[in-house]
């Protein structure tokens, strides 16, 4: 059995499912470009070739996809474990070689 929560497997399954996507488009590029260079200097919108637009494209996807993900995730429930804390909690405590200045210079 697994130590993984509901949500935890489900967070999961989605992030295999967009990186088995995002592979496949990829691999789409790689493949036209490795046998069809040609394809690949075809003139598709306002003057840019194939291979501009398709790679500009994967960029755009794979952050779309990360936003995806963001909004698509699902937290954990209230009686689960504590979030750790962030970073920001860190950088609030006072470091104590900082001194009494706080580690301005005067």
């Amino acid at each position: 059995m697994s130590s993984l929560s509901d949500s935890e497997r489900s967070n999961a399954r989605l992030g295999l499912w967009l990186f088995g996507l995002y592979t496949l488009l990829y691999l789409g590029f790689v493949l036209i470009s490795a046998f069809s260079a040609s394809t690949m200097e075809t003139k598709v919108v306002a003057g840019l070739n194939l291979a501009i637009v398709y790679g500009f494209a994967l960029i755009i996807i794979a952050l779309v996809m990360a936003l995806a993900y963001g909004v698509l995730c699902r937290p954990e429930p209230a009686g689960g474990q504590a979030a750790p804390p962030t970073a920001a909690a860190d950088t609030e405590a006072a470091d104590p070689q900082d001194g009494e200045d706080g580690g301005r210079e005067q």
